[in-house]
């Protein structure tokens, strides 16, 4: 399994971190570099990681609809 999504993960959680930080405009860029950054890992994913997440998401959202009621 490649592990080359890591790279723009990592990046992107760093970057993240580095916006809560500051509040400058530059934050701004940071935060959408980081946005893409996360964008960007998921696609490069191995589809067993990709998979894994949508059944957290999908687990998650039900809980979270059927717990309204």
């Amino acid at each position: 399994m490649a592990f080359s999504f890591l790279v723009p993960l990592f990046t992107g959680l760093l970057t993240g971190y580095l916006v809560k930080k500051t509040n400058d405009e530059i934050a701004y860029l940071g935060g959408v570099f980081a946005i893409i950054s996360l964008i960007l890992s998921l696609v490069l994913a191995p589809w067993q990681i990709q998979l894994m997440l949508l059944i957290i998401v999908l687990v998650s959202t039900k809980k979270l609809l059927s717990s309204k009621d």
